[in-house]
């Protein structure tokens, strides 16, 4: 991203997007969720395996 100062928005150099700074910021938040959504499924993915590994062990 490069800052243009004329029109202060953010440019991205290989596709064009232009965004302001309150923007981009939004943008980045909703990119963030779906990576901790992510690791959150996975624990709960290792914990289920781990509580029905151990329910077999009894």
């Amino acid at each position: 991203m490069h800052y243009m100062i004329a029109t202060k928005h953010y440019v991205c150099k290989s596709c064009g997007l232009s965004v302001t700074q309150q923007e981009l910021m939004e943008l980045r938040e909703k990119l963030r969720p779906s990576r901790e959504s992510k690791e959150e499924e996975q624990e709960q993915r290792r914990k289920e395996y781990l509580k029905w590994w151990l329910s077999k062990k009894k």
